[in-house]
């Protein structure tokens, strides 16, 4: 389930839940799932989506979203990945520029998990581990003992660029090899999704939050995640962006440095994912 920020009920892509239940839990479904998770599928779907063919894509998506594109810069898309990629007119999102506040990196459906003594997380009594998130970093992995784990997932109808949460200078970077699972929750439920898929992990040491891990996960169909690297950041400034398909970023901070707004505590405690914009603010600076 999704709920906005007043708490209604927003309504999830039926069609594509079918279509993803089918490649997860169905027998033939899952053969096929094998092919659909190696990159090179995903590279072929990538040249596709790069290429003018896939311009007729564009306004099925934007009428079966209800996406408002006033909101961005208007011009003819060359593909629609050119589409997926587009950049929002400026004045569109507010950063929340409080050092106080913490923020949403990116437009997702957000959820919040307790890291606990053993580095693991629960996704429907499922266990996950920190440090097989981490790429096997067990020694990092110990530094968010007790921390939390805030989980933004992003869907074909959102905005794709994502931005860093507070200013900062980058400590270190990597690339983590993986494939290629869908982010929806019909396979997270299953599957150790974000420890399998390829990803992107790199250390911000951050004004007012101390080392914050900010993982970018890949997914079915993203061919590449796109990485500024800067010495120094600010608060909401771009870091990156995601090319075609559902994907999703991983904020890890360290214990009693956050304390997430109540709304979306209470939600992630029962599973349900709220929608959560770009620069929003989402909780606040520990005491």
């Amino acid at each position: 389930m999704i709920k906005d920020r007043m708490g209604n009920i927003v309504d999830s892509d039926v069609g594509q839940d079918k279509t993803l239940s089918f490649l997860y839990e169905n027998k033939f479904g899952k053969i096929l799932n094998k092919l659909f998770v190696r990159k090179f599928v995903s590279n072929l779907g990538r040249v596709y989506m790069e290429s003018r063919f896939s311009k007729k894509r564009i306004d099925k998506l934007v009428k079966s979203h209800n996406i408002d594109m006033s909101e961005y810069e208007q011009r003819e898309f060359a593909s629609f990945n050119d589409f997926f990629t587009r950049k929002i007119l400026p004045g569109k999102r507010v950063v929340d520029t409080d050092t106080n506040s913490v923020i949403s990196p990116a437009d997702s459906k957000l959820t919040v998990y307790d890291i606990d003594e053993n580095s693991k997380y629960q996704i429907k009594g499922c266990e996950y581990s920190i440090q097989t998130l981490l790429g096997g970093d067990g020694e990092l992995a110990k530094e968010y003992l007790g921390g939390k784990c805030l989980v933004y997932r992003l869907t074909v109808d959102n905005y794709h660029r994502y931005c860093y949460p507070d200013g900062g200078v980058e400590h270190s970077y990597r690339f983590i090899p993986g494939v290629y699972h869908t982010v929806n929750p019909i396979a997270t439920e299953k599957i150790d999704v974000y420890g399998k898929n390829c990803r992107e992990l790199t250390l911000l040491d951050t004004d007012n939050f101390g080392r914050i891990a900010y993982i970018e996960v890949g997914a079915m169909m993203v061919g590449r995640i796109n990485n500024n690297h800067k010495e120094r950041f600010e608060r909401g400034e771009e870091k990156g962006f995601f090319s075609f398909g559902g994907s999703t970023i991983v904020l890890l901070y360290k214990k009693d440095t956050i304390v997430i707004d109540d709304d979306i505590t209470i939600n992630s405690k029962s599973e349900i994912e709220t929608v959560v914009r770009y620069g929003e603010r989402v909780g606040r600076r520990g005491e």
